[in-house]
C-alpha cells in the first residue's frame, strides 16, 4: 500500500459536517470570521471562498449570497454579479499564481457532480503545464503543494493589490 503523508489535511478527517448548508454557515459567521473560513471576498449578492477540498492550489468557489440551488433561479442581478466577480478572481488568480489556464464551471444536480447541490456555486480552478501527471492520473490522488492558510494570504494580498 503507497502512503502520502499530508497531516495539514487532519484538520478536516472526522469533522463533524452537519445538515445545514456550509456556504451559508460560512457566510453568515460574519466578516471577523472570513480569515478563518476562507471568505476572499463578499459583493452584493455574492461571494468568493476557497474550496477546502481543492483539485489544484487556489481553487475558488463564486456562489450567489441567496441559498439557490438551480441556475434557473438565480436574478438578473444575480447572473451579471456570479459572472463579472468570476472573470475578476480570474484576474486575481493570475496575479498570485500565474496559471497557464482555467476550468472554469458549474455542477448542477448530485448526478452532475454537485458536492453541495443546494447552494449553486462556480469552480475557478487554475491550471498549469503538467499539473496532471502519474499521480492523479495512476494513483487517484492529487498533490495540493501549500497549505489553505498560505494561499489564502496570497489570493488575499492579490485582490487588495487590484
Amino acid at each position: 500500500m503507497d502512503r502520502l503523508w499530508a497531516p495539514w489535511r487532519g484538520v478536516y478527517v472526522g469533522k463533524e459536517r452537519g445538515d445545514g448548508c456550509i456556504f451559508c454557515e460560512k457566510l453568515n459567521a460574519g466578516t471577523d470570521k472570513d480569515g478563518d473560513n476562507y471568505v476572499l471576498y463578499r459583493g452584493d449578492k455574492v461571494f468568493v471562498i476557497l474550496n477546502i477540498y481543492p483539485y489544484n492550489n487556489g481553487h475558488l468557489l463564486v456562489a450567489p449570497k441567496r441559498h439557490v440551488g438551480d441556475i434557473e433561479e438565480l436574478t438578473l442581478d444575480e447572473m451579471q454579479e456570479l459572472f463579472a466577480v468570476t472573470r475578476r478572481m480570474v484576474g486575481v488568480q493570475r496575479s498570485a499564481f500565474n496559471p497557464d489556464g482555467f476550468n472554469i464551471g458549474i455542477n448542477l444536480g448530485k448526478v452532475a457532480g454537485a458536492g453541495i447541490p443546494g447552494h449553486l456555486h462556480i469552480h475557478i480552478v487554475a491550471r498549469w503545464g503538467g499539473d496532471t501527471n502519474f499521480m492523479p492520473v495512476f494513483g487517484d490522488v492529487r498533490v495540493i503543494s501549500e497549505a489553505l492558510e498560505i494561499t489564502y494570504t496570497k489570493l488575499k494580498q492579490a485582490l487588495e493589490r487590484e
